[in-house]
Formats: structure tokens, C-alpha cells, sequence
């Protein structure tokens, strides 16, 4: 079967270059509004990423909680249907790690080194979104000396697509390299010797080589994803959430990654930042300034109604330069205002 180079669109969608314009877009829009916001800051948003990211993550490595259970779990503490206690200890490691994770990168209190990532890092987010599932379920071949934050002793199998992560005496050096590798990468980004339009396949290249070394006996997955979450929000930039929706996307994507076409992984982190993006910038935006109308639907207005309303003059908006509506939550709540002022009360009688 062969495959297409990469730039020429399915019907109806935008090209790989398209979707790497408007990853760049959305850096720069965030940067031109300041930073991400602390965890103190916009505590609900972070919470609401964080679970998320715990639940998509830990749903694509087969996790069966649904997402309404991982929010009272995270949130209230409670552990509700009737699941395996694995899954909801799965869950609550992985959470940990990415509460660790976004807080380091957005907030560091332990950050005390200049690159983007050390080899205690990762072995300590291993541990972290790993322990809490070990102590219940630990994996059934795995020695004393491979438990969490500890490097596989073990040969690994040839992966479906052909790809073969190296013998296990050579990975911590392959993790040294990586780690030297992504902290390159981070200089050359503060450097400004690379667009970051081109960002997106370093980020991919960065990811699949991660997954190809797979370090650990069991969780290099969740681990794959927390580091590269790390890196993004290290970076200043949002994290990217991988929706369990795409799993297979995902998985055949670093399957192209691994046989050296690293664009569609690279669309799906593109894709996958700039929706966390439109969660965060209300809160980074402030009520009077435009962002697009993807971060401005809510469950009164989804992005559909807000089109309409644009293009109908209903709710003020502009046409941005990337061709796309921008509004604001103060326009939007005007609108809602008005649409709510014009709408007769139940029972009222008709109009003489």
C-alpha cells in the first residue's frame, strides 16, 4: 500500500501545512496575551485539563473508567461503578504525574536545571503515574528491579508494524541521548533557530523515539505522553490531550513515525495543542479581547450557533487573518443577553 507524500488535503480537510500555520498561529497568539496562567490562577481550567488528560491517556492503554468517574474520583475522591481497583488506581498514578507535570513546567518550586528534561525526570514520572497500579497489579514479568522509575531488564518484541526497541544494556544510554537530544531541540526553540511551524515534526520525531527506546517494562506510553506535556509546557506552550476517539490514529501514526513519515504524528499533536489552547485562553484572554470562536462555545452556544450569529451580524465578530471568526466572552455574553431579553417567558401572553 503506498501512502501520499503528506501536503495534498483529503476532501474537506485543510493540508498538513495548513494545520502547521495555524499550530504557529496559535503559539503566537499566546504568546502575544502574555504566558499560560499559573495552576492558582485558573485552578478550574487546569483541573478540568488535568482530567481529562488522565482520562484519555489511561483510556487509549485499554483503562475502562469513564470520564464521569474519573471526574468524581480526581475531584471528590470517590470511586464510583464497579470497576477493577487497577483502573482506578491507573487513574489516580496517572494524575499525580500530570499534576506534578503541569506544575513543574507552569510553576516550578524543584525546576533547577537549564534544559527542558534530566533522566531523573523521567524515571520519576514513570514512578509517579505507574506506583499506585503497581502495588495492586504489578506486571506479571517484571523482576525486583524493574518496578516503577527503574529501566527494563527485559528484551522487547518486535512491535506489529516491524520495529524493534533496542537491547535493554543500551537503554539508558538511548534515554541519555534523548534526553540530550530534546534539551538541543528546547535551545535551538529559544534560539529562534527553528520556525515553529517546523516544531511540530521535532515534537513528533521527539515522541516516537521516546516510544521506540521504551525504556520501562510497562508504561512507556503514559510516560511517552506525560514527557511530551512536560516539553510543551516547558516550552510555554499548552499541553496536548490525545482524545481516546483517535486511538487508532494515534497508534497508526507512530507506526507511519516509525517507518520515517512523521507528519501525521505531527498533525495530531498540532491538533491536539491548539484545542487545549481554545480551553485556556478565555482565562489568559481576559472578557474584552478576540481569540476565536472555538474558545468561546459553551453549553449555551456551540461553535455551529456562534458561526451563525457571526456571519447573521447577531454576535460582533471579525473575520481573523487566518480567514476564521474571532469574538469575545464579552460579545458572547451580550449576545446571550439580548437573545435571552427577546425570548417571551413561559406563559406570558402572546403579544396584541
Amino acid at each position: 500500500m503506498t501512502h501520499s507524500s503528506g501536503t495534498t488535503p483529503k476532501r474537506g480537510r485543510p493540508s498538513r501545512d495548513v494545520i502547521y500555520a495555524r499550530f504557529a498561529a496559535a503559539i503566537t497568539e499566546l504568546a502575544n496575551y502574555g504566558r499560560l496562567p499559573k495552576p492558582y490562577e485558573a485552578r478550574k481550567l487546569w483541573d478540568d485539563l488535568w482530567a481529562l488528560e488522565a482520562h484519555h491517556s489511561t483510556a487509549i492503554e485499554g483503562n475502562t473508567l469513564v470520564l464521569r468517574e474519573v471526574e468524581r474520583l480526581l475531584h471528590e475522591g470517590r470511586a464510583v461503578g464497579s470497576k477493577e481497583l487497577k483502573d482506578y488506581m491507573e487513574v489516580l498514578g496517572y494524575s499525580e504525574a500530570a499534576r506534578w507535570v503541569y506544575q513543574q513546567a507552569v510553576a516550578p518550586d524543584e525546576w533547577a536545571h537549564d534544559g527542558l528534561v534530566t533522566i531523573t525526570e523521567v524515571r520519576r514520572i514513570h514512578t509517579l503515574a505507574m506506583s499506585k497500579a503497581w502495588d495492586v497489579a504489578p506486571h506479571p514479568d517484571a523482576s525486583d528491579s524493574e518496578g516503577p522509575g527503574s529501566f527494563r531488564k527485559h528484551e522487547i518484541a518486535e512491535f506489529a508494524g516491524g520495529m524493534k526497541p533496542p537491547t535493554h544494556p543500551l537503554v539508558p544510554v538511548e534515554v541519555g541521548a534523548w534526553v540530550d537530544s530534546v534539551n538541543e531541540l528546547g535551545s535551538r526553540i529559544a534560539a529562534q533557530h527553528i520556525e515553529v511551524s517546523a516544531a511540530p515534526e521535532e515534537l513528533a520525531d521527539m515522541h516516537r523515539t521516546f516510544e521506540q527506546i521504551h525504556p520501562f517494562i510497562d508504561g512507556n506510553g503514559r510516560t511517552g505522553r506525560l514527557l511530551l506535556n512536560l516539553v510543551l509546557v516547558r516550552l510555554g506552550w499548552p499541553p496536548a490531550i490525545i482524545l481516546k476517539e483517535h486511538r487508532r490514529r494515534y497508534l497508526r501514526a507512530l507506526d507511519r513515525a516509525d517507518h520515517g513519515d512523521l507528519s501525521p504524528l505531527a498533525e495530531i499533536i498540532c491538533r491536539s495543542v491548539v484545542d487545549s489552547l481554545h480551553r485556556l485562553i478565555p482565562n489568559i484572554a481576559g472578557p474584552a479581547k478576540y481569540v476565536p470562536l472555538e474558545a468561546l462555545a459553551d453549553e449555551d452556544f456551540s461553535l455551529v450557533a456562534l458561526k451563525q450569529a457571526a456571519s447573521r451580524g447577531r454576535l460582533e465578530a471579525i473575520i481573523g487573518p487566518d480567514g476564521r471568526y474571532r469574538s469575545s466572552r464579552a460579545a458572547v455574553d451580550e449576545y446571550r443577553a439580548s437573545k435571552y431579553t427577546r425570548r417571551p417567558p413561559a406563559g406570558a401572553a402572546p403579544a396584541q
